[in-house]
């Protein structure tokens, strides 16, 4: 049989809590600076991307423009 559980000291359980509510304020602070840093690499991805599409276009154009088909 198991024993009877004891009785957790107020100023452990305000700990144990303080504890729990701190990590999740600091992991949430955590997550919005990370996706800050995210979306700033991300729209760099996205603006060197558009530049390459608008490369081959322009290289796609000017390829047809000497075409003797036109």
């Amino acid at each position: 049989m198991a024993p009877a559980p004891v009785a957790v000291s107020p100023l452990i359980k305000f700990g144990r809590y303080s504890a729990l509510l701190l990590g999740v304020a600091y992991g949430s602070r955590h997550t919005k600076s990370l996706q800050k840093k995210e979306d700033v690499i991300m729209k760099n991805k996205e603006a060197k991307a558009a530049a390459e599409e608008k490369k081959k276009v322009q290289a796609a154009t000017a390829a047809s423009e000497g075409s003797i088909f036109d």
